[in-house]
């Protein structure tokens, strides 16, 4: 099939996008975290918080202060958090939050001694990290609560993310993303269910799609063929941020054929990474991608977490979703989409930073490469499926 040839699945696919919105991007947890925890401090109504990796630590209790704080003063809050992706949180936080009024929810609780238990269930984990407070103001990313996210002045690790904060009615996407999984696992009924408004006209404020509202298995192909669909319609660039570069067949296709029709395409990933086997199993994609003239770049200062694009500096994504197996087959996953010129600008010019911490990989020394290292990359590739 020619480059320029779009496959029919992603010819007409509609982009359910909601006007009247305002987007801002928040940079690591360093920026992330003040305006969530802001938020939280002058919610009125209600807070829903689901979160793949709730920790314990400085961070955490930080976080659970400040939700305790808002229950006290009447606040409806809902807490729901994976029990792998939370497995070293310190219970006892979670039971302060409960004591102070809070509703708390352990999403897939690792507990062979139930009877409904079912072991393939343990790789199906609630991936998504989002707040909504008071139904108009919405964050999601790839920001958990962990000192990870803390900066280094603060005593954390200082892991580059991408988080962004909504306030207008695309939020409302947030909230019934979080309220469709609280009911399916359990949760109390929720009494308070704020209704979002624009806040700004809807011909000006920024155009938002929200992606992962339904089901485990239709989310996850939404947020796939959005990827695929506009890469395929790039004329310009298309740029990627993806922690855990694992890409299917036909997001490899989508990015070879965007570069040989032209586009500027890169894909930035980490250089040194939490889960390492992962970081191995993508170099076996590397041949192909660079072959078809990908450019590919590592990032080296610290920790890349971020899963976020921008195509034409104008389509841009941002979530929880990474490029791999488990977040296309098993995770629960979400992301935002924005589709707006000066928000691409803010993404773009971001990424053009993290470049000037990163170094580009080159196609000969690639080819070259030991014997050794392409044997274990083909091993630790096999396995991509349970990373």
């Amino acid at each position: 099939m020619r480059s320029d040839v779009i496959p029919r699945r992603y010819r007409a696919a509609p982009q359910p996008f909601t006007g009247g919105n305002e987007v801002l991007l928040h940079r690591d947890g360093a920026e992330a975290y003040p305006a969530m925890l802001d938020a939280i401090n002058g919610a009125r109504e209600q807070i829903l918080l689901e979160m793949y990796w709730f920790d314990s630590d400085r961070a955490g209790r930080r976080f659970a202060a400040a939700l305790v704080a808002a229950a006290a003063r009447g606040v409806e809050v809902a807490v729901l958090y994976d029990a792998v992706g939370s497995i070293g949180a310190d219970p006892a936080m979670f039971g302060e939050l409960r004591r102070a009024g809070a509703h708390v929810v352990e999403f897939g609780p690792v507990a062979p001694w139930r009877r409904r238990f079912r072991l393939e269930r343990l790789t199906r984990r609630d991936h998504r990290k989002i707040l909504v407070v008071d139904g108009e103001l919405g964050f999601t990313g790839g920001c958990n609560i962990a000192d990870a996210w803390l900066s280094l002045e603060d005593g954390g690790r200082a892991w580059r993310d991408d988080m962004v904060s909504v306030r207008g009615p695309a939020a409302r996407g947030l909230l019934l993303s979080v309220l469709g999984i609280w009911r399916r696992t359990g949760g109390v009924p929720l009494l308070r269910i704020p209704k979002s408004e624009p806040v700004l006209d809807a011909r000006r404020g920024m155009r938002v799609n929200v992606l992962g509202e339904a089901s485990f298995l239709r989310e996850q192909r939404e947020i796939s063929r959005a990827y695929v669909r506009e890469l395929y319609g790039a004329k310009q660039r298309a740029w990627i941020r993806n922690a855990y570069f694992l890409p299917d067949s036909s997001v490899r296709r989508a990015l070879g054929r965007a570069a040989r029709r032209g586009v500027d395409v890169r894909v930035l990933m980490p250089a040194e990474s939490d889960v390492e086997l992962v970081r191995h199993a993508s170099r076996a994609n590397w041949g192909y991608l660079l072959k078809h003239g990908v450019r590919l770049y590592e990032f080296e200062s610290r920790i890349l977490h971020a899963k976020s694009a921008v195509i034409d500096g104008r389509w841009s994504t941002i979530g929880t979703f990474n490029l791999d197996y488990l977040s296309l087959r098993s995770n629960l996953e979400i992301n935002v989409s924005v589709d707006d010129e000066a928000f691409g600008a803010t993404m773009e010019g971001s990424f053009l930073r993290d470049l000037e911490e990163s170094r580009e990989i080159d196609r000969a020394a690639f080819h070259y490469r030991p014997l050794g290292d392409r044997l274990f990359e083909l091993v630790a590739y096999r396995f991509r499926k349970f990373l």
